[in-house]
């Protein structure tokens, strides 16, 4: 299990993502996008929830973790959530095409973490090197909510495979 460097109460650090905006365009599958970076700066002032996953198209994440969330923004938007993104270490392009075929639209953002460089900041990171299969250095599955930057919830999965406190269920029963 990870070991967090933050906890409820603390303000999470200045990170930048990098993600491909959702357009009519995208909807052709051949489109690939153009990537863009967002900052967490743009959450100033803002409630967000934010659901990491170790890897877009991995079982747990792509049958019973993203899922979910995508049937339940409205009422994530109803308990006063004004953006929610799914956050992992896969590169933006990639992270496009999962949204796309799960049909997030402009609902869920998709943000990609180069290098694991901001989870790493929160100490929320797992090494799947060990797998066998490619995957190394990783977001952990966890969910975050933020109220104006400041730490609101955070639920990390003791076992990265399972979808227990970072789901959202238990997302939406903490707001």
């Amino acid at each position: 299990m990870a070991t967090p460097s933050i906890k409820v109460g603390d303000e999470v650090p200045q990170g930048t993502f990098v993600h491909v905006p959702y357009t009519s365009e995208l909807a052709e599958a051949s489109a690939c996008g153009i990537p863009t970076k967002l900052s967490t700066d743009a959450w100033r002032g803002k409630k967000v929830l934010i659901f990491a996953v170790p890897g877009a198209f991995t079982p747990s994440c792509h049958a019973n973790h993203a899922p979910p969330y995508l049937a339940k923004v409205n009422e994530l938007k109803a308990k006063g959530i004004d953006e929610i993104a799914v956050l992992s270490a896969n590169d933006p392009f990639v992270l496009s095409g999962w949204s796309r075929i799960l049909g997030f639209g402009d609902k869920i953002l998709a943000l990609s973490d180069p290098d694991t460089a901001w989870t790493s900041k929160l100490g929320l990171t797992v090494d799947l090197s060990g797998a066998g299969i490619g995957l190394g250095k990783r977001t952990t599955r966890f969910a975050l909510v933020l109220d104006d930057l400041k730490v609101k919830y955070l639920g990390v999965e003791p076992d990265p495979t399972k979808v227990t406190v970072s789901g959202v269920d238990a997302v939406l029963s903490s707001i």
